[in-house]
């Protein structure tokens, strides 16, 4: 046996042991090894180590392995895109424990995109530094930064991008923005002051574009937030709370935080088993915008909805996070947008159609104009949301505004005067 082939052979049966470590269902196991095992001969026939396998890699192997299974069988699979699904899932799972991670970044292959990568980079640290941004506001701003340079062409080469005008930025924009909502392109052009702003800032280009970005005026009313009405979240709080299995006992806690609490999703699915203090009923919550830390009071309802689901859902693992993937392997929940498949499927099994919003924000915004009502001072709500000014808890007085002058409305007129 060749070295090669021996460490082949090493790899698939690390990545055996790896899956039934990870507890993975019995056919899973034989499915992925199986495919990882197609793979493998696959990258060898290429004369391709498996340590060197990256993303266009693997696409090209889904394609030949799709071909050879029409050769075999004389036709397409029943479901090609569920057949595509779990050879990509297989393929991903044994290059995460070939790699430590996937996907591996990709190496910049030109001087433009290493210059472009290293600019992202450097704005990234500006931000967290200099302006102390939220990681997800770093995340979606460098993502757009690195965009406009790809987009600006030959014009984002290092010794181009000192003479970039203002007619670059307009021609860029027009193309860019065609077609979108006059929010989202207000909420873009922040994004892009904010980097052009730093390139002055840092030397790159010879004049300060930024206040040349003319994004369309939203006016007050524009920014009304959505809410559900305190009916409509019992009644999909209530229908959850009756489904006892696995999914219906972590739908029905996600859906107590979010009641109660109106907690951002990050920060549900970055909860960590000792931020339950069940001695002292707190509840410490990491807000993912601001940084900051705020103690809650663990209430009764939303305290069982989580006990509920530990105790009879949440599958056995040394993983510290509350919420973990009810499947194998069983890992934490890189992001909040489960909770939006999660929301948007517990709004539909109850009947409610939201006016606007669909997601966890829906039952967020609700929690805060519940808390209105109750006359709770702008300050307190501002801190159980986890608002960095007070100006982003008055938003929602326009909502109670709004829900007022909808009693207004709705009176007959022959009870007027």
């Amino acid at each position: 046996m060749s070295i090669e082939s021996s460490s082949t052979a090493s790899r698939l049966e690390e990545f055996e042991n790896h899956l039934r470590t990870a507890r993975y269902a019995a056919v899973i196991q034989r499915r992925y090894l199986w495919i990882a095992q197609h793979f493998v001969d696959y990258l060898g026939r290429k004369c391709i180590a498996v340590e060197a396998a990256r993303a266009p890699e693997c696409e090209d192997f889904l394609r030949s392995d799709l071909r050879s299974w029409r050769r075999r069988h004389g036709r397409d699979p029943r479901n090609v895109f569920e057949w595509r699904r779990r050879h990509k899932t297989a393929v991903n799972v044994f290059l995460r424990l070939v790699h430590g991670h996937w996907p591996v970044a990709a190496t910049p292959v030109t001087a433009i995109e290493a210059f472009h990568r290293d600019l992202v980079q450097g704005y990234d640290a500006w931000m967290r530094d200099l302006r102390g941004l939220a990681s997800v506001t770093r995340s979606t701003r460098t993502t757009q930064a690195l965009v406009f340079l790809t987009e600006l062409g030959p014009r984002g080469e290092q010794a181009s991008l000192s003479h970039l005008g203002v007619r670059d930025i307009d021609a860029y924009l027009q193309q860019r923005c065609k077609g979108w909502r006059r929010q989202t392109i207000e909420g873009y052009t922040v994004c892009l002051r904010s980097f052009l702003r730093y390139l002055h800032g840092s030397g790159r280009t010879a004049l300060d574009l930024s206040s040349t970005v003319i994004g369309p005026r939203i006016y007050d009313d524009e920014q009304i937030p959505s809410a559900l009405r305190p009916e409509e979240v019992q009644t999909v709080v209530e229908a959850a709370r009756q489904d006892c299995s696995p999914i219906g006992r972590r739908d029905y806690a996600f859906l107590m935080l979010l009641a109660t609490y109106g907690l951002r999703a990050g920060e549900i699915v970055a909860l960590r088993v000792e931020d339950i203090d069940w001695q002292k009923e707190i509840l410490r919550v990491r807000h993912s915008k601001t940084g900051a830390v705020s103690e809650l009071p663990l209430l009764r309802e939303p305290g069982e909805a989580v006990l509920s689901y530990l105790e009879n859902a949440r599958p056995e693992s040394k993983r510290r996070e509350v919420f973990l993937q009810l499947q194998a392997p069983y890992q934490a929940y890189k992001s909040g947008s489960i909770l939006n498949c999660v929301i948007g499927a517990r709004l539909k099994m109850a009947g409610i159609t939201p006016r606007s919003r669909k997601g966890p924000h829906a039952f967020r915004h609700a929690r805060a104009v519940s808390l209105l009502r109750a006359s709770v001072p702008l300050k307190i709500i501002g801190d159980v949301l986890g608002h960095r000014s007070a100006e982003s808890t008055a938003v929602y007085l326009k909502l109670a505004t709004e829900d007022l002058r909808a009693v207004g409305l709705n009176i007959p007129k022959e009870v007027l005067p």
